[in-house]
């Protein structure tokens, strides 16, 4: 029981340092400062349905995906790793990681259909980007019906509180203050590259094992 608590607290502790609700909730704001309360809460909702729907297939059906496309796991595990560790890197800097940066044209395109803000940029690559996506495969690649499991329990957590601190950006702004939310982020990173290096030992372990 204590390991399964331990893991579900690692899955969800990673899912937080990579989507980081906290400082996304003011990429949010800035987003949806045009929209009305209630667009904004369900533009909020959307967005952390799809990025749910989008990791949840990568969760359960990423054995599959490795079959298909000939990978193995400890060689999953390095790049992700690495990718991971870069995006920790990226927000240990104070920048934002352009691997869950939406760029210009995302946000062009956001503006024609602001329900459309919920798929892209929001969704996609800010909530299920490729570091959150590599995150849930690596945690569920034994594709073990626990670990499938704590994935999706660990992201879902991760979705509502991402939709609470999106409809409650604007005071989560006032209360805490760009400087802390700053500091949280930075925190975070360090979080992450920390998960980023592991995810890396494992693969390089795993690969020389093999």
């Amino acid at each position: 029981m204590d390991n399964i608590a331990v893991h579900f607290l690692t899955v969800f502790m990673a899912f937080f340092a990579i989507m980081n609700p906290i400082a996304n909730s003011t990429l949010f704001i800035g987003l949806t400062e045009d929209v009305d309360q209630k667009m904004r809460r369900m533009i909020a909702l959307r967005s952390v349905v799809v990025a749910f729907i989008i990791v949840s297939v990568f969760a359960i059906g990423g054995r599959e995906i490795f079959l298909m496309f000939g990978i193995t796991l400890p060689a999953f595990k390095i790049a992700g790793g690495i990718m991971i560790a870069l995006i920790g890197y990226h927000m240990l800097q104070g920048e934002r990681s352009s691997i869950h940066t939406p760029t210009n044209r995302d946000n062009e395109k956001s503006v024609d259909s602001v329900v459309d803000i919920a798929i892209t940029p929001l969704g996609i690559p800010v909530l299920a980007g490729p570091g959150t996506i590599a995150t849930a495969m690596n945690f569920a690649a034994q594709s073990s019906v626990l670990e499938v499991s704590t994935v999706l329990l660990a992201f879902a957590m991760m979705c509502g509180l991402t939709y609470t601190a999106f409809v409650g950006g604007e005071w989560l702004a006032r209360y805490l203050g760009q400087n802390a939310i700053k500091v949280v982020s930075r925190l975070m990173g360090l979080m992450l590259a920390v998960i980023g290096v592991q995810m890396l030992i494992e693969g390089i372990r795993g690969a020389i094992a093999g």
